[in-house]
């Protein structure tokens, strides 16, 4: 199905655009790029004003983190990503033999068995030259009709109003000229199953892959067939033989479209930055702060393994007493109020409508609670009371 077109960007607000999030990132720091990992975490909170102005105008916030004195603290480790290339290496091996006789095996059976797939060259000059590149090597595999393997492919995705450029691990096209997203991770499949966090995460990312081939299959003349099951590919067990599971991520890709199409259009919030903001790591950690805290940000629990600001972040909203602090859930039964100091008023019965519903459920959280500690503490006491008079009892 194609997409429903949408309001074209004249050449010129483009070109300012893009010169407004050059000077936001700093004129001499390079861009970051936005990979579908952390594309995956902006949609999962689309509120967060902060994190789409930051990202869309690729700012390393990782430095920028350090920089306010508040260090990312996750990210993977040297091994990790070491371990993780060589089992890509591996999977890849023979011009993609082993992972397509994978993805025929859980994804295509009654297709033609692979033999030798076409594996293209997908190099050229700048991440648009890459786009471009790319978006012809599926259109001509497609055309082919024989198992083609497009080795870390790069994808475009608009996310508000600024282009996002995507590498998945791989993508295969079918005989029947469909196209499927490999995920290769290297945490390992035992018994068949792997960790659902890690998985979960794994289909997140590999949602965002689906959304931007399908931008990709809309253009051609006769649209192919973007699969909704890709394939996570894993060590087996605990050795470096790789193994295969296919994962539906229809429910990952409509969350993320939605969320996507949530998010405020970047230019909107650089509109209404102070003239001369700037988020360049190099600046006093003073006026860097002023330049966060500039742009109203949105923080959860979740972002502590999301966003590498998440500890700024907390702080900032510990201090500000925000109840968004103590997790979403807890945030939308609350309604209105946005406080901690709000909640606990309410719950006395100092402030607050009796008839809103949030405030009706606090008062008599607050009633139960008073009662079971008068209770607890009666009990206490009367134990404590027994004991001492116990024959033989002494007290320390």
């Amino acid at each position: 199905m194609r997409e429903p077109n949408r309001e074209r960007v004249p050449p010129a607000r483009r070109t300012g655009l893009r010169q407004r999030l050059a000077e936001l990132r700093g004129p001499a720091v390079p861009p970051q790029p936005l990979d579908a990992r952390a594309l995956a975490a902006l949609a999962a909170n689309p509120g967060c004003k902060r994190r789409a102005i930051l990202d869309g105008a690729g700012v390393n916030k990782a430095a920028l983190a350090s920089a306010l004195g508040s260090p990312s603290a996750f990210g993977q480790s040297q091994f990790a990503f070491m371990r993780g290339n060589a089992f890509e290496a591996r999977v890849k091996a023979d011009g993609g033999a082993e992972l397509l006789r994978l993805v025929h095996e859980k994804l295509d059976a009654g297709a033609v068995p692979p033999t030798a797939g076409a594996v293209p060259d997908l190099s050229a000059v700048g991440p648009e030259g890459r786009t471009a590149r790319t978006a012809l090597a599926l259109r001509e595999a497609t055309e082919a009709g024989v198992w083609t393997l497009l080795d870390h492919p790069l994808l475009a995705l608009d996310v508000a109003g600024s282009p996002a450029f995507l590498e998945p691990d791989a993508v295969v096209v079918h005989p029947d000229g469909s196209w499927t997203v490999v995920e290769i991770k290297s945490f390992p499949m035992l018994d068949g199953s792997a960790d659902a966090a890690k998985v979960g995460a794994a289909a997140r990312q590999a949602a965002v892959y689906v959304l931007a081939l399908e931008r990709v299959a809309a253009r051609l003349a006769a649209t192919p067939e973007v699969r909704h099951t890709v394939l996570l590919v894993c060590p087996k067990d605990f050795s470096n033989l790789p193994t295969a599971s296919a994962v539906d991520v229809r429910k990952q890709r409509s969350v993320t479209r939605r969320q996507l199409d949530r998010l405020t259009r970047i230019e909107d919030i650089a509109d209404l930055l102070p003239e001369g903001t700037c988020f360049s790591p190099d600046l006093p950690t003073a006026d860097l702060t002023t330049a966060v805290e500039s742009v109203p940000a949105t923080y959860a629990p979740e972002c502590l393994s999301a966003c590498e600001l998440a500890f700024h972040c907390r702080d900032h909203s510990r201090a500000e007493g925000a109840v968004t602090s103590l997790g979403r859930s807890l945030r939308a039964e609350l309604g209105g109020l946005t406080t901690i100091t709000d909640v606990l008023s309410a719950a006395r019965g100092e402030t607050g409508d009796p008839t809103d519903p949030a405030v009706a459920a606090l008062r008599r959280a607050a009633q139960l609670r008073a009662e079971a500690l008068g209770d607890r503490t009666g009990s206490l006491i009367g134990g404590e009371q027994q004991l001492a008079e116990a024959p033989g009892h002494t007290t320390c």
